[in-house]
């Protein structure tokens, strides 16, 4: 059994939800001769998160963005912690509902997700700059 591990860093993206699997399958190449393996992707922060979903209809992203940002963890909300700016602790709270990592299996070099799913950089910040993930492939 291998294991690679590697770090990704994702460029800034705008407060929504980002489809990264393309990103984490170019970051590590040797995804295609795993015959049978897991893969650990986390996210070294605190304000973002990852999840798996809807990687075919762009309205799932955006209708997710709408719930948790005026729904579940509003900016107008009595936070105490305000220091970071308004959209601090909102995300705070949305990392925390979220996760900060996803497994997925593999099996005869591909990744096992569902027809329509796909991995997702779920930005909270409005600006919250390049994100860092750490990618663990266990595998043979």
């Amino acid at each position: 059994m291998a294991w690679i591990q590697r770090n990704l860093t994702l460029p800034a993206f705008h407060r929504g939800f980002h489809l990264v699997t393309e990103h984490v399958r170019a970051a590590l190449p040797e995804l295609r001769t795993t015959k049978v393996g897991l893969l650990h992707v986390f996210i070294q922060h605190t304000s973002a998160s990852l999840t798996i979903n809807e990687n075919a209809d762009r309205d799932v992203r955006h209708d997710l963005e709408q719930i948790f940002s005026h729904h579940l963890a509003p900016e107008k909300f009595p936070y105490e912690h305000t220091m970071e700016g308004a959209d601090d602790m909102p995300a705070h709270v949305k990392a925390a509902l979220l996760g900060s990592s996803v497994s997925v299996p593999i099996k005869d070099g591909r990744l096992q997700l569902g027809t329509w799913q796909g991995i997702y950089l779920c930005e909270h910040r409005n600006a919250g700059g390049p994100r860092s993930l750490v990618l663990t492939l266990m595998g043979e």
